[in-house]
């Protein structure tokens, strides 16, 4: 074990502990096919001990066996019960799988907005919303709570979903024990501090160690070279000077031929060089890894058109990775779990096309799949059965799908807005996926070389370990009913405070001002200085400052009017003027006073910005809070007695039960009745209008692609609605929302109908992945709607919910 391999203190006191026999841990450990960690055994530790731990450690490096940890020491103790939270339905599903395994299907329950299955369970697997919801409702599965785990709980730098996290870190009962787990982050300290102030004791686990190496290598041509130089121990992040040698030209190398996999066995197919400047399709890389063992292999690929062209590509070059017994393997699974699906719904969803890449190997995986399809990919890919899977980032975030070698193809991608650069938190995120714990010795990551990089931007990307985590959380009109109903407003501004987003503005203004209290020194300084004997050198400087810059304005060019320009020149003359009437003008040192003056006055500048940002930092997240109320004190959400006291007024009661970016919108629409007219297909349209985000901005909406009838008036009153509030909202100084749009209304509402899968995707102009989730999203909000909403849009909304949920979208996972 190298030096930067040895356990930290808390390590070796946890691992020593642990050798003694920890009950508890002992038992756990012996129940494991292998031995615990150091960082392991001090997560375990912390948990005997009582505390609340935050474990921070790569992806892959085992964190999850702390949260199984967990569960077996509530499962030791009479009715405790354990929630294990997930940012992803499809990880839920996972868990939700593997701990019905270990303790049967009785001890286990999973929710996720749409799925309920033994909700009152002693272990409940959950998305981290289901939970927030349940604390806001004061629900009765809270009781006998002992543990929650978070995974993934980095979410909460997320920009749209990050706040629920801090939501129920803040308001779960002090008594429940928190279990973190978290990718590597450079501030996890910082993080733990926050936890310790809202949570009591817990511990923070760091791990950096790989549980297995990474070896890291760049594609140049046909040729794969080690990022760094391997030369020895001094040189491991130099990087390597052969790469900077045929990069520098260009890549041209005289070692022959690119490499075309011979000496293969014909029957897993062959591939051919079409690339005329020599590098490497994506076939031929398959090809190499193949040749170098280094398959299993995911291909990110930041684009879902972009995954399944190359798996189209690869299959027209006739590569096959798998043998008779494989493919016959694979059909297998493939066919039990697609039975339930019917056969015209199979050649919409190109069945037969994605069935022969999976008994040749290869596959997309991204969000735009049917969710069984991306399933079975993953199992298959777990089984070893599936050799190359091209997918999107979203691959890289929890899903237990390790590979032997990862391939980067760009270290760019699309925003939304334009394309940038990965950041070193995502190549972590993305390369993590490299190494099978158990399997491999090492695992690899393959960068494709383009014209444009640089080879020590890239060493340094991926050397890099700055990738904090930041806040984003920020107060939200159902979040601030439900606190003021819970705690009244004073007691509510008192919680936000102790978000970690502005625990960490806080730092920040600590930071800050002690920058302002060093600078306040220097300008004690700077205008000792440039004191004059002759006369207030302060008052001196500002008019020669006032001079220069009306001189500038002049010479710019900005003449303005003839009477502008004589209006500036009799300014001009009297500051002359009174410039060399001022006494200091006669001073000796008048020129090195009157640098100290200016320096002085840059200095001034920069304290006095910093002293804004004090102001607006200090109680930042309570002043939006106080935006946010006084939208909702203006609307009638909430009300002020004679004495100022402010309670949740009768229509706050749709509001607290509404969940989701457009909560005051849709509760503002029950109450106005603005959906009275509408009927099931219709109400199920109206939904998908809510929560359906187009990828690019949507033009003017074409009558003729609404539903016809009371959806057309409907529709247009929520617009107007929606224009309202926006306004309300901007008049506020809060920051409104997106149009609602009508992109998916009229798929939606003959979905409703019942009409064909095909029909429908081809209005929807979507994927039937996308087609899916907005589905299950407007399942999710009439299901909130049926339970809040009075007659007539209540029972409505029941029937269109189950309306939608059919084909396609009830054979999507249990979740």
């Amino acid at each position: 074990m190298t030096a930067e391999q040895q356990p930290s203190p808390a390590e070796r006191y946890a691992l020593a502990k642990a050798r003694q026999g920890s009950p508890q841990l002992e038992a756990f450990r012996s129940g494991l096919s292998f031995d615990l960690d150091p960082f392991q055994l001090a997560s375990g530790a912390a948990l005997e001990r009582g505390d609340s731990v935050l474990v921070a450690a790569p992806t892959g490096a085992g964190k999850t066996v702390v949260a199984e940890f967990a569960v077996y020491l509530a499962m030791q103790q009479p009715r405790a019960k354990v929630f294990y939270t997930a940012p992803m339905k499809a990880l839920s599903n996972q868990k939700f799988q593997e701990f019905v395994a270990e303790y049967g299907a009785s001890e286990v329950g999973l929710l996720t907005g749409d799925t309920n299955i033994n909700s009152g369970a002693r272990i409940v697997v959950m998305t981290t919303e289901v939970l927030r919801n349940m604390l806001y409702a004061d629900s009765d599965l809270l009781r006998d709570l002992s543990y929650v785990i978070m995974d993934e709980v980095h979410y909460l730098a997320d920009r749209f979903r990050g706040a629920v996290w801090e939501e129920v870190i803040i308001h779960l009962p002090q008594s429940v024990r928190l279990v973190s787990l978290s990718a590597t982050v450079s501030n996890a300290e910082e993080f733990g501090d926050w936890l310790q102030a809202v949570r009591g004791e817990t511990a923070v686990i760091v791990s950096e160690e790989r549980p297995v190496p990474l070896d890291q290598h760049v594609l140049v041509r046909s040729k794969m070279l080690d990022l760094f130089d391997s030369s020895g121990e001094a040189a491991s992040h130099r990087v390597n000077p052969e790469l900077m040698r045929l990069t520098g030209t260009g890549g041209r190398q005289s070692s022959g031929r690119p490499v075309h996999g011979r000496g293969r066995d014909r029957s897993r197919g062959g591939y051919q060089n079409r690339n005329d400047d020599g590098r490497m399709d994506r076939a031929q890389i398959v090809g190499l890894l193949d040749s170098k063992n280094l398959l299993p292999a995911i291909f990110f690929i930041f684009s879902r058109v972009g995954c399944d062209q190359a798996v189209r590509q690869v299959l027209r070059a006739g590569v096959r990775l798998t043998d008779q017994h494989e493919r016959e393997e694979i059909r297998g699974i493939v066919e039990e779990r697609c039975r339930t699906i019917p056969d015209e719904d199979l050649i919409v969803l190109g069945y037969w096309e994605w069935l022969d890449g999976l008994e040749r190997g290869v596959a997309a995986h991204h969000a735009g799949m049917l969710p069984a399809f991306k399933e079975v990919v993953e199992e298959l890919f777990q089984k070893k059965l599936v050799k190359a899977v091209f997918a999107t980032e979203t691959l890289a975030l929890g899903i237990n799908m390790p590979a032997r070698t990862v391939v980067l193809e760009k270290l760019e991608k699309f925003n939304g807005e334009a394309r940038v650069p990965i950041t070193p938190g995502e190549y972590t995120q993305l390369t993590g996926r490299a190494g099978r714990r158990g399997i491999d010795v090492e695992g690899h990551s393959v960068i494709q070389w383009q014209g444009g990089l640089d080879p020590q931007a890239v060493a340094s990307l991926a050397s890099r370990r700055t990738y904090p985590l930041n806040s984003s959380f920020s107060p939200t009109y159902n979040m601030a009913v439900n606190l003021i109903e819970q705690f009244g407003r004073d007691r509510t501004r008192d919680i936000l405070e102790s978000s970690f987003a502005q625990f960490q503005a806080d730092r920040s203004v600590v930071d800050i001002a002690r920058k302002v209290r060093g600078q306040e020194e220097a300008l004690e300084g700077y205008a000792k200085a440039m004191e004059c004997h002759l006369g207030d050198f302060a008052e001196y400087a500002g008019i020669r400052r006032e001079l220069g810059d009306l001189e500038r304005k002049g010479l710019r060019g900005d003449t303005g009017s003839r009477g502008e320009r004589d209006r500036r020149q009799r300014q001009l003359t009297a500051l002359r003027k009174r410039m060399k009437q001022h006494p200091c003008h006669s001073c000796s040192d008048r020129e090195a006073h009157a640098r100290w003056a200016e320096r002085w006055w840059r200095l001034k500048k920069q304290s006095d910005e910093l002293r804004r940002q004090v102001r607006s930092r200090t109680g930042a997240v309570a002043k939006v809070f106080d935006r946010v109320t006084d939208v909702l004190l203006e609307l009638g959400y909430l009300s002020r007695d004679e004495h100022g006291a402010v309670s949740v007024g009768p229509s706050g009661r749709v509001l607290r039960r509404i969940y989701g970016e457009r909560d005051l919108l849709v509760a503002e629409s029950v109450n106005r009745g603005l959906w009275n007219a509408l009927d099931v297909p219709g109400l199920a349209a109206m939904a998908a209008a809510l929560v359906y985000e187009p990828r690019r901005e949507e033009g003017p909406i074409d009558e003729r692609s609404l539903p016809r009838g009371p959806f057309r008036a409907a529709f247009d009153n929520t617009t107007t609605l929606w224009a309202t509030l926006d306004d309300l909202e901007r008049d506020n100084k809060l920051s409104g929302s997106n149009p609602v749009s009508a992109g998916l209304c009229m798929a939606m509402y003959r979905w409703a109908e019942g009409a064909p899968l095909d029909a429908v995707l081809r209005d929807a102009e979507l994927a039937a992945g996308d087609f899916v989730r907005v589905t299950k999203q407007a399942i999710d909000l009439l299901d909130q709607l049926s339970i809040v909403a009075d007659a007539p849009v209540g029972p409505t909304a029941r029937k269109a919910l189950d309306a939608i949920r059919r084909g396609i979208v009830a054979y999507s996972s249990v979740g």
